[in-house]
Order: structure tokens, then sequence, then C-alpha cells
């Protein structure tokens, strides 16, 4: 049995080629999807703001860690492609920044 991993994931991208109806959808949610909203979570956590022209998306993703943090971040971009779908949004090419809760070297202060 391979060892597990977990990973928090941004994915980053712009939005592209709203319609008029999703551009009211989003914009009717707004204030559900600010910068108090941002949490990493499995589900995925969308922030936007009004301009409605760059979104993230926060995930946490738990995966082998033989597969690394490429893999995290291309789970985490195939969940953000459907969720973005799901919500008849469009958008251009996602980018991701991944990092790997279990690796991360913590600088604790002495006392």
């Amino acid at each position: 049995m391979s060892t597990q991993h977990t990973y928090r994931v941004i994915v980053r991208g712009t939005w592209d080629g709203l319609t008029d109806e999703s551009r009211g959808s989003l914009l009717a949610d707004v204030d559900n999807h600010g910068l108090t909203q941002m949490r990493f979570t499995e589900e995925g956590s969308l922030t936007y703001d009004r301009a409605l022209k760059h979104f993230s998306v926060r995930y946490v993703v738990v995966s082998d860690a033989a597969d690394g943090e490429e893999m995290a971040a291309a789970i985490a971009e195939d969940r953000a492609e459907t969720a973005l779908k799901a919500l008849g949004c469009g958008f251009g090419e996602l980018r991701s920044t991944v990092t790997d809760m279990d690796t991360m070297k913590i600088n604790r202060k002495g006392r």
C-alpha cells in the first residue's frame, strides 16, 4: 500500500465567454464567493469578485505520494473543470499551485 499525502491546491483561471445568463447567476451569488469564503475543501471553494475577470478554486486532494504534486494538480484541475461546466460558465486555461502538507516544513519560534 502506498503512502497517501494531503495536498492543498489552488486552481486559478479567467472567465471566458460568459453568457448574460451565467454572468447574472455569478453576480447574484458573488457575496457567497468572496475573500471571506476561501477554504481548502475536497469539494472546492470557488472565489471571484464582481469584475468577473479571474477566479480561483481551492481544493484538498489526497493522493499517492509517489504520484507527486503533478497528479494532485491534475486531479484538482479536473474537479474545477467539472464544477465550472456544471455552473454553465466558460473559462480559459487553468493553472495550479500545489503545496504538499505532509512535507511542508514548519518553523517554530523558540520560547
